[in-house]
């Protein structure tokens, strides 16, 4: 009787924490993709400047605008998986 009581209250806690847990996991997932994206962008940055301090331009530009396009990428992704996520569980409407 009494492990069919704890069984019961920890599933019956699950239950309740399970949609709040997923609503959390698309948040989750969007920080963790934007700041990879930015880590991304700041190391490409700093390779970018250590080439235009060497004269060259061109492809200090090319990898500034590289690093631009996968931090957006990567933003846009985070946000589409946590609105994906809102939709599913109900999130914040």
């Amino acid at each position: 009787m009494k492990t069919t009581a704890i069984l019961t209250g920890g599933l019956l806690a699950l239950l309740i924490t399970a949609p709040l847990l997923a609503e959390d996991r698309g948040d989750r997932i969007n920080k963790r993709l934007d700041n990879r994206g930015e880590r991304i962008n700041e190391r490409l940055d700093k390779h970018a400047d250590r080439l235009e301090a060497n004269g060259h331009e061109k492809a200090a530009q090319h990898l500034d605008r590289k690093g631009d396009r996968i931090e957006n990428r990567l933003d846009h992704r985070g946000d589409r998986i946590d609105r994906r996520a809102d939709r599913r569980h109900g999130g914040d409407r």
